[in-house]
C-alpha cells in the first residue's frame, strides 16, 4: 500500500507509480484480457520514456495534450506519461466526432493529439475548423508522428509535478449549454483511487476487472489508479461486453469490478449458467443500484458486497454505501473523511428537512480533492459553485440515517448507458440538418432495469419541408457520437410551450415514446 494515503501534499500520479516500482517492480501492474501487460517497474520505465518523446515534440509541463485511445496498454503509458511531464491529459470520448469532437478540442487548445489509428480521419474531417491543433500522433499504420517512437526516447528527468497542478480534462455534459472540460487536479485523481480503498477494503491481493472506458473517472480513478495506490493489479476489457463478463472475471481471478447502470443490466439479463456462481469475486460498486439488479448479482452470482455510490467528474465520489450493510436503491451515506454533503433547496440554497426533496450540494475537505474549475469556462464555475457549495444538479432525499435516495435530474441532461449526454449539443447538431425548424432532445425510460434513459427526438419541421425519420437518423449517425445518437424520433407539428416560448420538455417527456414514433431497434 501506498504508505502517504494521508498525505495531500504527497497525492502524486509518478510519486505512486514511483514507490510501487521501487518495492514491488515485478508484480503486474496491468493486463489486457489476451495476457499482455506491464509490470511496475515496466510501467514507470515506460512512463519516462512517453514523458521524453512528448518533451521531444514540444509538449511542456502544464500543456493540454489531447488523448483519444480505446482501452490498451497505450492508453495507460500515455497517461502515465503525461502525469510524469506534469502535462494535461484531455481524456477524450472514442466515439466522438463532427461538432461534439470539435468543441472538445477546440476548448481543451491542445496543440498535440494522440490518437488511434482508426480515430484519424475523424480528426481530419474537421481540422479545417480547428485553431490550436498542430500535431497528430498515431500508430505506425497512419502518415503522422508514430506513437512508437516513445521507445527510442530518453527518459524524462524534469521535476514531479505537485498535488495542486491539474492532470487531467474530462468533459462532461452540458445543459443549457456545450459540454464543459472539468480540470481535475493529481489530488482529485487520487481521491478518487482512496474513496475505493477506503470504502472498498482494498489490499495489494485485490485485483480489478475494469471494462468501463479509461477516459471516464470510474475506469481510469475509481478502479485502475486504486489497483496502483494499493499496490494490487487490474485487467482490461477494450470493451463491455456482458456474454464475457463472467468468463473473463473467471479466468483472471479478479476480486473487484465497478458497474454503471446499463452494465448491470445487460450482465443480470444474461442466461443463467450452473457456474454464475464460480468466480473470485468479492465486491461490486454499482451506480446506480436497483433493488431487483442487486439482488441478483447477490443471490444469483453470490457476490458478497454490493456497493451504491454516487458521483461526478466534477465531484469525486462523496457518497458510498458500506460494505456490509446493503441499502439498495440508495446512493450510500457521506464519506464524510473528505467530503460534506447536504440536500439543499436548488432555489434558495437553504438546507431542506431529511425527507423532503432537494439538490444535493458537494464540498471538499481535502486540499484538491475537487475540481479545480471549468476549463475556459470561469462563469460556469462560478454559477456552479454559487453560495461556495457545488450545485450537482441532482434531486435527492436524505434519510433520517444519512442515506441519500436520488430522485431524479433537475439539469436538463439525458443519462444514457453510462454517458450523460447534453440535449443542447444533440439540438445544436440536428438544427443544422435542412428542413428542421425546431428541436427538442430529451431522455425517455429505458424499459431496462438499471439501465437509465434512451434518447428521443421530436422535430418540426419548416414550412413545406419533407423530413422523415429516416433521414434524420442518417443526419444524426454521420454527425453524432454512437452514445448521443437518439434511438426515438418523432415529426411533429408543434411543441408544447411556455408563455415566453420555451419548450415544456416535461410535457414532451410525460408524453412518452407515442405510436407515431420512429424506433431505430426496429427500423428496418
Amino acid at each position: 500500500m501506498y504508505p502517504h494515503l494521508r498525505n495531500e501534499a504527497r497525492w502524486v500520479l509518478p510519486e505512486v507509480l514511483a514507490f510501487q516500482a521501487a518495492t514491488r517492480g515485478d508484480k503486474t501492474f496491468v493486463g489486457m484480457i489476451d495476457g499482455s501487460g506491464l509490470t511496475y517497474a515496466e510501467a514507470e520505465e515506460q512512463a519516462g520514456r512517453v514523458a521524453g518523446f512528448l518533451a521531444g515534440l514540444g509538449v511542456k509541463p502544464g500543456d493540454t495534450v489531447a488523448v483519444m485511445l480505446p482501452n490498451g496498454l497505450d492508453f495507460v503509458r500515455v497517461w502515465l506519461g503525461l502525469g510524469r511531464l506534469g502535462a494535461i491529459m484531455v481524456a477524450l470520448n472514442t466515439d466522438l466526432k463532427g461538432g461534439f469532437l470539435e468543441h472538445q478540442l477546440e476548448n481543451a487548445g491542445a496543440a498535440l493529439a494522440i490518437v488511434a489509428d482508426g480515430l484519424v480521419e475523424r480528426i481530419t474531417d474537421i481540422a479545417p475548423r480547428l485553431t490550436a491543433l498542430r500535431r497528430l500522433v498515431a500508430g505506425a499504420g497512419s502518415t503522422h508522428t508514430p506513437l512508437e517512437g516513445w521507445r527510442d526516447a530518453a527518459p524524462y528527468d524534469g521535476p514531479l509535478p505537485r498535488a495542486g497542478d491539474n492532470a487531467c480534462i474530462m468533459y462532461t455534459s452540458g445543459t443549457t449549454g456545450l459540454s464543459k472540460g472539468v480540470l481535475m487536479p493529481h489530488g482529485h485523481g487520487f481521491v478518487f483511487g482512496l474513496g475505493s480503498i477506503d470504502n472498498y477494503a482494498l489490499t495489494p491481493e485485490d485485483r480489478f476487472y475494469i471494462c468501463l472506458p479509461l477516459f471516464h473517472a470510474n475506469a481510469l480513478y475509481m478502479q485502475l489508479y486504486a489497483a496502483m495506490i494499493s499496490g494490487g493489479s487490474a485487467v482490461m476489457r477494450e470493451r463491455f461486453s456482458a456474454s464475457s463478463w463472467l468468463d473473463d472475471i473467471r479466468r483472471h481471478r479478479c476480486t473487484v469490478t465497478n458497474s454503471l447502470g446499463a452494465v448491470t443490466a445487460f450482465v443480470v439479463a444474461q442466461p443463467p449458467r450452473p457456474d454464475d456462481r464460480d468466480h473470485t469475486l468479492r465486491l461490486v460498486g454499482a451506480a446506480p443500484n436497483p433493488a431487483d439488479t442487486e439482488l441478483a448479482l447477490r443471490e444469483r452470482f453470490g457476490i458478497r458486497d454490493v456497493i451504491s455510490l454516487y458521483g461526478m467528474t466534477e465531484v469525486n465520489i462523496p457518497l458510498y454505501a458500506e460494505m456490509g450493510k446493503p441499502r439498495p436503491g440508495t446512493c450510500g451515506r457521506v464519506y464524510d473523511r473528505y467530503f460534506e454533503v447536504e440536500v439543499r433547496d436548488p432555489e434558495t440554497d437553504i438546507p431542506v428537512p431529511r425527507g423532503q426533496i432537494g439538490e444535493i450540494m458537494v464540498r471538499p475537505k481535502a486540499a484538491f480533492g475537487f475540481l479545480s474549475g471549468y476549463h475556459r469556462m470561469p462563469d460556469k464555475t462560478v454559477e456552479a459553485w454559487r453560495n461556495l457549495w457545488f450545485h450537482t444538479g441532482d434531486a435527492a432525499v436524505m434519510d433520517e440515517d444519512g442515506y441519500v435516495t436520488f430522485v431524479d435530474r433537475i439539469k436538463d441532461c439525458i443519462r444514457r448507458r453510462g454517458e450523460n449526454v447534453s440535449s443542447y449539443e444533440v439540438e445544436t447538431v440536428l438544427s443544422r440538418l435542412d428542413g428542421v425548424a425546431e428541436v427538442a432532445a430529451y431522455g425517455v425510460p429505458s424499459g431496462v432495469s438499471g439501465a437509465e434513459d434512451e434518447i428521443m427526438v421530436a422535430i418540426v419541421p419548416m414550412p413545406g419541408a419533407v423530413l422523415t425519420p429516416d433521414a434524420v437518423a442518417r443526419y444524426a449517425e454521420r454527425e453524432l457520437p454512437r452514445y448521443a445518437q437518439p434511438r426515438y424520433i418523432e415529426i411533429v407539428e408543434s411543441f408544447p410551450k411556455t408563455p415566453t416560448a420555451k419548450v415544456q420538455k416535461a410535457k414532451l417527456r410525460e408524453r412518452g415514446v407515442g405510436p407515431g414514433a420512429w424506433d431505430r431497434t426496429t427500423a428496418g
